[in-house]
C-alpha cells in the first residue's frame, strides 16, 4: 500500500487534487485509516490515475471522465466517447482558424496608410435569360448545393452559356441568418430550354445597381459593402434589393484555361447588411479546391433607387 504522498509523487498529481477525486467519487482510496484519517492507496491504482490524466488532457471533464472510467474495457462503448470528444475539437479548430483570418484581417487593415476607398458608379444590368434555382439551404456556405443542383438536372441537354454570362447568387433574407438561408442563383443562357423540377428557366428583369470593382482579396468584400451602401445614402439613392456579385476573373474562369480534376468554385455573394469577412473562409476554401491562381477581379452590385 501507498501512502497519499507517496502515491502523489508516483503518479505526479498533487494531494488535493487526490483528494478531490476522492470527494467527487472518481478514485477513491483503497483504505482510509479510521483514526487519523489518512488516504492509502494500492500500486495497481497508479493504472487507474494515469487513465485519469490521460483523459483530462484530451480535454475531458472530471464528470465525463467517471461515466468512463465504468466502461473503460468496453472499446465500442469507450471509442464512441473518443469519437465525441473529437468531433468537438475539430469544430473548435475551425472556430480557431476562422478567428486567426479575422483577426490578421485586423492588422492588415491597421497596417493601411488610410482606408481602402472604392469606385462607386451607378448603371443598369440589362433584361436577362437565366437558367435558375432557389433553395433553402442550411447555411451561406451551402450555396453549391445550388449550382450542383443546376448542373445535375440540365446534364441532358448542357446549357450554353451567354455572352457574356453572368452568373451570380442573391442571399434573399432580409437579414443574416445562421441557418436556412433562402439562396437564388442564376446563370445566364441563351437558346430556350424545359424546366426542370428545381432548375427555371426565366427573364430576369432589368436592375439598376450601385456597382464597385474589387480586385484581389475576397477579405476586401467587408470594406466595399461598408463603401458602396455609405454612397448610397450619401447619394440620394436607397437600397432595393439584395445584393449579388459578378465575376470578371474567377476560379471559374481559371479553370477552364487551366483544367482541374476539382469542382468549379462558383462566385459568392453578400446579404444585406453583412459584416466584412463572413463569407471568406468559404470563397478561400472554394479556390483552393478549384486549384485557383489567378487574382480574383469581381463587381459587388447593389440594387438602388432614387429616395423619394
Amino acid at each position: 500500500m501507498l501512502k497519499i504522498g507517496d502515491f502523489s509523487k508516483l503518479s505526479r498529481v498533487s494531494i488535493r487534487m487526490l483528494r478531490h477525486y476522492d470527494d467527487i467519487g472518481l478514485l477513491k482510496p483503497a483504505e482510509t485509516d479510521d483514526f487519523t484519517g489518512y488516504r492509502y492507496y494500492r500500486e495497481d491504482q497508479l493504472f487507474t490515475i494515469a487513465r485519469i490524466t490521460a483523459l483530462k488532457d484530451m480535454g475531458f471533464s472530471l464528470a465525463e471522465i467517471v461515466k468512463m472510467l465504468d466502461i473503460y474495457e468496453d472499446a465500442d462503448k469507450l471509442d464512441a466517447f473518443l469519437a465525441k470528444r473529437k468531433e468537438e475539437l475539430d469544430a473548435l479548430a475551425a472556430q480557431t482558424e476562422y478567428q486567426r483570418m479575422l483577426l490578421d484581417s485586423a492588422r492588415m487593415r491597421l497596417r493601411k496608410e488610410q482606408i481602402m476607398n472604392f469606385d462607386v458608379t451607378v448603371k443598369t444590368i440589362p433584361e436577362r435569360y437565366a437558367a435558375t434555382v432557389q433553395m433553402t439551404v442550411p447555411g451561406y456556405a451551402d450555396e453549391g448545393m445550388l449550382w450542383t443542383t443546376m448542373f445535375a438536372e440540365t446534364a441532358a441537354t448542357p446549357l450554353v452559356q451567354a455572352d457574356p454570362c453572368l452568373v451570380a447568387a442573391q442571399f434573399l433574407d432580409p437579414e443574416y441568418k445562421e441557418e436556412n438561408v433562402d439562396i437564388l442563383a442564376w446563370m445566364t443562357v441563351k437558346g430556350t430550354y424545359q424546366d426542370t423540377e428545381h432548375v427555371k428557366f426565366k427573364t430576369l428583369p432589368a436592375v439598376k445597381v450601385a456597382s464597385c470593382i474589387v480586385k484581389g482579396s475576397y477579405d476586401q468584400m467587408g470594406d466595399a459593402c461598408v463603401c458602396v451602401a455609405s454612397w448610397i445614402g450619401a447619394n440620394g439613392y436607397k437600397m432595393n434589393g439584395p445584393m449579388f456579385n459578378i465575376y470578371h476573373v474567377s476560379p471559374a474562369s481559371f479553370r477552364q484555361m487551366h483544367p482541374l480534376p476539382t469542382k468549379t468554385c462558383y462566385n459568392k455573394c453578400l446579404p444585406r447588411f453583412t459584416e466584412g469577412g463572413i463569407f471568406s473562409s468559404a470563397r478561400r476554401a472554394w479556390c483552393e479546391e478549384s486549384g485557383c491562381r489567378s487574382e480574383p477581379l469581381q463587381s459587388l452590385q447593389w440594387p438602388a433607387a432614387v429616395s423619394p
